[in-house]
């Protein structure tokens, strides 16, 4: 089977996300009234009572958000991120089971939310990572540029990198010989200025690409040529 089209990942990812967040909607909810009792039956007042599970909602967004645009450049979000975003479920989870109905089947109940929220919050996660992964892939493959125009020289700084690269490959057995060649043939055809010919004009006498004849007027000047 084919990779699917970007599209087509795009829908996916948006169906993904709003049902990533009705289960946070239906999550918030349900672990509000819960950790809002657990907070009312172990003392403390109304005002505590209602901002104690928002504070752990919030923390539960606020390390969601982080790992979120981690994921969207391909990293997974560090450590801090997910060790509370880590705590901030527990805490949310361990409400839901504390004030449930002290059975099996009542805990599962009480604790679902959550866990349904946890598991599709990971599940998008992943869907992003592949996405990022894949971008970053495409951006890294070679971009082929044509050859510049024939009046156009390179920039020396350039130059000097392209020779550290490419130069020891050219520039050894009959590659060398060439080169001697051109370098030959260029001091002989200087301009009437006495500058040397264009390292485009080099290569097109030699019926070689732009870059080889810059290369070789480069190398020339640089003595390796002699």
């Amino acid at each position: 089977m084919g990779e699917p089209s970007t599209q087509a990942v795009r829908r996916i990812q948006r169906a993904t996300i709003a049902g990533v967040a009705l289960l946070a909607l239906i999550a918030a909810v349900v672990s509000f009234r819960h950790m809002h009792e657990l907070c009312l039956r172990h003392g403390e007042d109304r005002l505590a009572a209602v901002l104690t599970p928002l504070a752990v909602d919030g923390l539960i967004v606020v390390a969601s958000m982080s790992i979120l645009l981690a994921n969207r450049s391909g990293s997974r979000g560090g450590l801090l991120a997910w060790s509370l975003l880590v705590v901030g479920s527990l805490a949310s989870l361990g409400a839901n089971v504390a004030v449930a109905e002290p059975s099996l089947i009542g805990r599962i109940i009480a604790a679902w939310p959550s866990l349904a929220l946890i598991g599709s919050y990971e599940l998008l996660m992943s869907q992003i990572r592949r996405s990022a992964g894949g971008r970053t892939e495409a951006q890294e493959l070679p971009v082929i540029s044509p050859d510049p125009p024939a009046d156009a020289e390179a920039d020396p700084v350039e130059l000097q990198e392209d020779q550290k690269e490419t130069v020891s490959a050219e520039l050894t057995g009959n590659g060398r010989l060439l080169q001697r060649e051109a370098w030959r043939w260029a001091q002989q055809n200087r301009q009437a200025d006495g500058d040397l010919p264009s390292g485009v004009a080099i290569a097109r006498a030699f019926a070689r690409s732009p870059r080889w004849g810059r290369l070789v007027k480069a190398s020339g000047t640089a003595g390796e040529l002699s």
